[in-house]
């Protein structure tokens, strides 16, 4: 009997479509040359059937979590097919986070029961440890932080996840506990609770900001989108960051609890997440407060778009469209750690004193074009790493009279408009993060605005 023996590694090229092809070998090959072409001729061209499916190295993992990955291999009807299947389970197995490596291996069937076109495949995987630490550095937006991790993968045998981290960074502190279960057969559908506690500093609104909270998220996909539903309970410390705070700010100080409802869809179909250069991204968010406890009640909706096409001469243009609306409910106000920010610590909008309030509602826009370097150097390596930037970007951010209906809402919103052009050179990061060094030149200024205009550099995950 012939044996086929493979074994898919970490990276698997295109599965070929011709015998010569599969990586057998005349050293392979036990019985004389003249069978081969009949043999070769069963696999490749007639009917195959999957008689037994084998996991061999478990331990703590059980098996029915394992069934529903695999379950797809026994319909494959010929070899490539067999070979298809066998990857995209092990694909699956691998996206679960409990396995620190799994290999394939494809052979013809042996036994009493065995047929002439049997085949059997074997899964060898390896587990990830009880326990398992990390230490790494973050790149936020315009910040950097140290992150310290412990987590317990695979606790009770079907995927679930215990992680406990703690971050230090240059305006925020924080650590938290997070348990993770998937549900069997859908890993896309899972829950997360979580506990934490989160200090931040504001300096461009004079504020410190505490958070101690908990959550509950489910989330599930629908058609092609992401969909996240989550409640959320926090109590909230706010107090002021200096001694020269507004009257504003100190009027905001003191102890809140906010429980809110909140949904979340997604659809991405980016080929990056930090430096894309072609597909789509949206973002729709809301959250409801003040129905379930706690004495913060308000609706808040926003949104993300972001386009990306690939043009000639290797550019990319890339548009992008934000904004967001919150709706106080009830006579009270709405508070400074639920309102909106638009330009980090070169903050814009409604102000007290110098220090910055936020507001209720706003948008801003982007457009980008994304060239390789003058000359190309370093291409097909370092080089293409780097990208030349050319931007234009525009927004506004204020509060409204919701007395006066959505006609003069947009018209406020219309009114004076910020933007600014520029010019830089933005490094990816792998898929974590980006590096900008830009020339920036802002036109549409209000007064109050904190500008900064030259040269500027950024680093973070999320850009305009």
């Amino acid at each position: 009997i012939s044996t086929i023996y493979i074994q898919f590694s970490c990276n698997l090229d295109p599965l070929p479509m011709h015998g010569p092809e599969l990586g057998v070998q005349a050293d392979d090959i036990d019985a004389p040359e003249m069978e081969q072409e009949p043999k070769q001729e069963v696999l490749e061209n007639k009917d195959v059937v999957v008689q037994r499916v084998h996991i061999d190295g478990l331990g703590r993992t059980k098996e029915d979590l394992l069934t529903y990955e695999i379950s797809d291999v026994f319909q494959a009807k010929n070899l490539i097919d067999v070979m298809r299947k066998s990857h995209e389970a092990r694909q699956k197995l691998l996206r679960l986070g409990i396995f620190r490596k799994v290999e394939v291996v494809i052979d013809t069937s042996r036994g009493e029961d065995a047929l002439p076109n049997g085949l059997d495949v074997t899964f060898e995987v390896t587990e990830l440890r009880r326990m398992t630490g990390s230490y790494n550095t973050m790149v936020g937006n315009n910040e950097g932080s140290m992150v310290l991790g412990l987590k317990l993968p695979n606790v009770l045998g079907r995927a679930e996840k215990l992680t406990f981290q703690f971050s230090y960074g240059t305006k925020e502190t924080s650590y938290g506990l997070s348990v993770f279960k998937p549900q069997p057969g859908n890993f896309e559908r899972n829950i997360t609770l979580n506990a934490y506690k989160v200090t931040g500093q504001f300096p461009w609104s004079s504020l410190r900001e505490t958070d101690r909270g908990i959550s509950a998220e489910l989330s599930f996909p629908v058609w092609k989108t992401s969909q996240t539903l989550k409640w959320e309970g926090v109590w909230r410390e706010l107090g002021c960051l200096a001694r020269t705070a507004s009257f504003s700010i100190r009027e905001e100080s003191g102890h809140s609890l906010k429980s809110s409802l909140s949904h979340a869809m997604v659809i991405d179909t980016r080929n990056s997440s930090i430096l894309p250069r072609k597909g789509g991204l949206l973002k729709i968010h809301q959250e409801l407060a003040g129905y379930t406890g706690g004495d913060a009640s308000f609706l808040k909706e926003d949104f993300e778009i972001q386009l990306n096409k690939t043009l000639f001469w290797d550019s990319v243009l890339s548009a992008s469209l934000w904004g967001g609306l919150l709706l106080p409910i009830g006579d009270k106000p709405t508070s400074i750690a639920d309102r909106f920010y638009l330009g980090g610590p070169t903050s814009m909008g409604p102000q007290s004193e110098g220090d910055y309030l936020g507001g209720e509602a706003y948008w801003a826009g982007g457009l980008h074009l994304y060239t390789p370097l003058p000359f190309r150097p370093g291409m097909g390596g370092f080089g293409d790493l780097f990208r030349t930037h050319f931007f234009l970007n525009a927004g506004n951010l204020c509060n409204l009279n919701y007395g006066e209906g959505p006609q003069a809402h947009l018209k406020k919103l219309a009114e004076c408009i910020r933007w600014s052009y520029g010019l830089g050179i933005v490094l990816r990061l792998g898929n974590i993060a980006r590096l900008e060094l830009n020339y920036c030149i802002p036109m549409g200024v209000q007064s109050g605005d904190r500008i900064c205009d030259g040269v500027q550099f950024g680093a973070g995950i999320r850009f305009l």
